[in-house]
């Protein structure tokens, strides 16, 4: 054991402490190596069996959470979310732990090593000449050397903050990309971008400039123990902008509040996260040259511009590189014969793309994120229809799982943390930065997207996106990965207490605020709000179904209908069977390569689509509709009573036009509406 530590570790890599006596100097010298092996096997059963009881006790507070939710859905209690649910029940388990359970080891002992310049990560002690080898757990501040965890079950359910990011975080962030509604997403895509990534920057910036003056207003009345630097106010700023709805969202999704404002919320909310989290990566990237190394320095603060850039646009094209791959390689094989073997490659190359940029250097949010928005564009389209159903279910599910344990583990830790730091100037504070961030957030941006906003975002959907500025998992998971400091150890407390309160505050009071701000409920998520003109009507070969479509065209981002009509005629030929052969679309001289790429599923779908369009056009002689008294037909004649009636005339769409509505959801089937538009008064008078 002791050779290959030697030599994986730099100068000084094995540090031998001849501790005779430890764990052993209550032991009588005369013990047998019988009596000693069986006290180690005793101990590590013992826990082994701790291990099972805290993996156990995290099950059974999931169990509880999913009754109690079945029971408030049974009943419509909308009051206090799942998450909310999850939270007590882990604080509830966390004040039995704490203070319920007796310590169970009292064998710690320091040793001076004061030749030493550093820690070292494994250290190997001699205990009468046999070894044993210890890792670094984190550094002790001097005052609480004494107060060291001695509950060995209070330890085994604190978790290492990597298991948040590298098995819980994952599942969460994908489902967001993979489960994308992109009909009413991408309609709003120029307003989502803008909140996302200068919305975030902004509140950063003001709270973590606001909380810098309550740092110097906590060193002034002295109540600052330790450091605390501008640039730890930055990273708190940026830790806390990201926001997680997802109480709010839940409750939209259950009462079928307004899509638009869904998608608002919603898409921020996936973007939010990533744009957070990279955010946080270049605010620790920054470090001024000179003796001052938290000054502000132009280049510095340059180089972190640059360091978010490159992390984000790196990312990005991993996750959409991943899922290119993934669609490339369920096209060009067999595996949809294969319904089992298909879902396991599809859920490990999801993952896997996480790993791979934290690995390479990069955000693995930001990468799973974009790698299940990709998946859903091009891979799903491939698979059988048992691996789609058995995908879109994995994913969910593991996502509520992972979900909920976050936040139950939350509630866990407000009492089985041990570096807790709570200063009530610092909370105060802080609940007042993210506020007034939160509303230089939303109302300056809003007012910007609105003068370029067909459909202005009303000032009710801007209040309610200012109070559904909900913390959560990410917010939560970003301050638990490093606690290694003063000032990070206080960030991590406050982060703690906000979360709490807008999960159970915030959260609660969704329904009132939706009823106060007369916000629709109730709405189909295929419906369109009602037209400004109520007096009027109109309909147009199969009715609203073609005037939905009509509207998400032209109303979609203007940066995704640039780019649509490339994706459509080339991308997704090749990576997908469907859209139109490459042999269309591609020059004369690619026909090689376009018979290549192109499976022989398109030309089937093309087949099958040309048939299914014969159904759907309409003569003109064909449209009859019946008013009242009335019978109006498309050729301008009437019943009893003459009514007028406009007709356009026919008209076809490209066929990007028309994959562009299908693909946004706007209609279940791949059609070609052609027919006659009549425009009458909704109101008839004799």
């Amino acid at each position: 054991m002791a050779g290959p530590l030697r030599h994986r570790l730099p100068p000084l890599p094995l540090l031998l402490l001849a501790a005779g006596g430890l764990r052993a100097a209550e032991r009588s010298g005369g013990s047998s190596s019988a009596m000693e092996e069986l006290a180690t096997e005793k101990e590590a059963e013992e826990s082994h069996r701790q291990d099972s009881v805290s993996l156990l006790t995290f099950i059974l507070l999931l169990t509880l959470t999913i009754l109690t939710i079945w029971l408030f859905k049974h009943r419509r209690v909308r009051f206090l979310h799942e998450t909310g649910l999850a939270m007590i029940y882990g604080l509830i388990v966390g004040v039995i732990l704490r203070y319920g359970t007796p310590s169970t080891s009292g064998h710690d002992k320091p040793f001076s090593c004061s030749q030493e310049d550093r820690p070292f990560t494994t250290l190997l002690v001699n205990v009468s000449g046999k070894f044993f080898e210890y890792t670094l757990k984190g550094e002790i501040s001097p005052g609480k050397i004494h107060n060291v965890e001695q509950n060995d079950m209070l330890r085994k359910v604190t978790f290492d903050p990597e298991v948040f990011f590298n098995i819980l975080l994952p599942p969460i962030i994908f489902h967001a990309g993979y489960s994308l509604k992109k009909r009413h997403f991408f309609r709003n895509l120029g307003s989502i971008l803008a909140y996302a990534f200068l919305g975030t920057a902004v509140s950063c910036f003001i709270i973590g400039n606001l909380m810098y003056g309550v740092v110097k207003l906590m060193k002034l009345v002295g109540q600052l123990s330790d450091k605390f630097y501008y640039t730890d106010c930055l990273l708190f700023g940026a830790i806390i902008s990201a926001t997680d709805p997802v109480t709010v969202l839940a409750i939209f999704n259950e009462l079928h509040a307004d899509v638009d404002l869904y998608a608002l919320l919603f898409g921020e909310s996936v973007l939010n996260d990533a744009v957070a989290i990279v955010l946080s990566s270049s605010i620790v990237a920054y470090q001024p040259t000179g003796e001052n190394t938290h000054a502000f320095d132009a280049a510095a603060f340059f180089k972190s511009v640059g360091v978010f850039l490159g992390i984000f646009s790196g990312s990005f094209m991993m996750g959409a590189v991943t899922g290119v791959v993934t669609a490339l390689v369920t096209k060009f094989t067999k595996l949809h014969c294969f319904p089992l073997l298909e879902t396991a490659l599809f859920f490990l190359m999801s993952w896997s793309t996480f790993l791979l940029a934290e690995a390479c250097g990069f955000t693995g949010v930001v990468a799973v994120l974009f790698c299940g928005i990709t998946q859903a564009h091009y891979t799903y389209n491939n698979l059988s229809v048992e691996s789609r159903s058995r995908t879109k279910q994995l994913f969910e599910v593991l996502h509520f799982l992972a979900e909920n344990f976050i936040f139950s583990y939350m509630g866990l830790a407000l009492f089985t943390f041990q570096k807790h730091i709570f200063s009530p100037v610092f909370i105060i504070g802080a609940f007042v930065a993210i506020f007034l961030g939160r509303a230089a957030h939303i109302y300056p941006l809003s007012f910007l997207l609105n003068l370029g906003r067909r459909h202005k975002i009303s000032w009710s959907f801007q209040h309610m996106m200012m109070f559904s500025g909900l913390r959560g998992a990410m917010a939560f998971a970003l301050a638990i990965r490093d606690t290694a400091t003063y000032s990070h150890q206080m960030m991590f407390s406050t982060t703690l207490l906000i979360v709490f309160f807008t999960v159970w505050i915030v959260g609660g009071g969704t329904t009132p605020m939706l009823s106060w701000l007369n916000i629709r409920v109730g709405v189909d998520p295929d419906q369109d709000p009602p037209p400004t003109n109520d007096s009027f009507q109109v309909l147009q070969g199969d009715g609203q179904d073609s005037a939905r479509r009509n509207r998400t065209k032209q109303e979609s981002a203007w940066l995704f209908r640039l780019w649509y009509s490339f994706d459509h005629n080339y991308l997704k030929p090749i990576l997908t069977h469907s859209g139109p052969p490459l042999t269309t679309t591609l020059p004369s001289w690619c026909g090689l390569i376009a018979r290549c790429l192109t499976s022989p599923q398109v030309y089937d779908n093309q087949e099958q689509l040309r048939e299914e369009d014969s159904d759907f056009i309409l003569n003109d002689g064909d449209l009859t509709v019946t008013y009242g008294d009335t019978t109006i037909t498309a050729n301008g004649s009437s019943g009893p009573h003459t009514a007028t009636t406009n007709l356009d005339s026919r008209r076809t769409k490209s066929s990007s036009e028309e994959a562009l509505e299908r693909d946004l959801g706007a209609a279940d089937h791949e059609v070609t509406s052609r027919g006659t538009r009549l425009v009458f008064p909704l109101e008839y008078n004799a």
